[in-house]
């Protein structure tokens, strides 16, 4: 079953696998596209021990608030202790209302005693790879 686009909706362009690499001044964040038809597989990875510790499911729907705009609906599966969900639902759901695609996201990043101002550098390396992404 197909997700619904809007008629004027974007399209995930991609027709190969795409690789995104940024460097932090802790570690090493990787983002691998894999177009799937109109449709997206992401990797995202890095840190001291990459490791798939989630996975989210995001789908493209109209927004509740009824303007037209696109919103999602994600499913997640978690695995226990692991807190790897935020970056992989923030690029699951940014990829997801960007191109109207169903984007599955796995992944893990791991650094250990991770500070929130490394994870704040985290986060703002992500945003730039996934404007990246839209170029």
């Amino acid at each position: 079953m197909q997700a619904s686009r809007t008629d004027n909706s974007p399209r995930c362009i991609l027709t190969a696998p795409v690789h995104y690499k940024e460097n932090l001044s802790f570690s090493t964040l990787h983002l691998d596209l894999f177009p799937v038809g109109e449709d997206l597989s992401v990797l995202l990875y890095g840190g001291e021990k990459p490791h798939v510790g989630c996975t989210v499911l995001a789908v493209p729907r109209p927004s509740l608030r009824g303007d037209g705009s696109v919103s999602c609906t994600s499913s997640v599966i978690n695995l226990t202790g692991h807190k790897d969900e935020r970056i992989c639902r923030y690029a699951a759901e940014a990829l997801c209302k960007r191109y109207q695609a169903v984007v599955s996201c796995t992944g893990g990043f791991h650094a250990d005693n991770i500070t929130s101002g490394q994870i704040n550098e985290l986060m703002a390396k992500l945003d730039a790879i996934l404007e990246k992404c839209s170029e």
